[in-house]
């Protein structure tokens, strides 16, 4: 018989095999994507302490398209982070592939002056 897992536990051994080669810092806090149908959510973690730095949705964001709030999103944790005094940041994209809303995050974040 075989093993057929289903979309959730696919995404979730993805997300496994990401979260085994990074890891985030303080200097270098890891930025955690996490995809609903509905809204995306945005974390800066630093790992090594295992705290939240700064969190975000996109249900606050302006845009006519997901993707549009994705981007908005993006520029505006940006802006968080650089009150926070932080750089760079290494990119979690959670398990998901990285093209639509999750791309777009990474292009808001680069928008914004935070380098991957």
């Amino acid at each position: 018989m075989e093993n057929k897992k289903n979309k959730k536990e696919q995404r979730e051994s993805r997300h496994k095999r990401v979260r085994a080669k990074i890891q985030g810092t303080a200097v270098r806090p890891r930025l955690s994507v996490f995809r609903s149908n509905v809204c995306l959510y945005l974390q800066l973690i630093d790992d090594l302490t295992g705290k939240t730095l700064a969190a975000l949705s996109d249900k606050k964001v302006a845009g006519k398209t997901k993707t549009d709030r994705a981007l908005a999103a993006g520029e505006q944790l940006a802006k968080m982070a650089a009150g926070l005094k932080i750089t760079e940041v290494v990119f979690d994209r959670g398990g998901y592939r990285f093209h639509g809303r999750v791309k777009a995050v990474a292009e808001g974040i680069k928008k914004g002056g935070l380098k991957i």
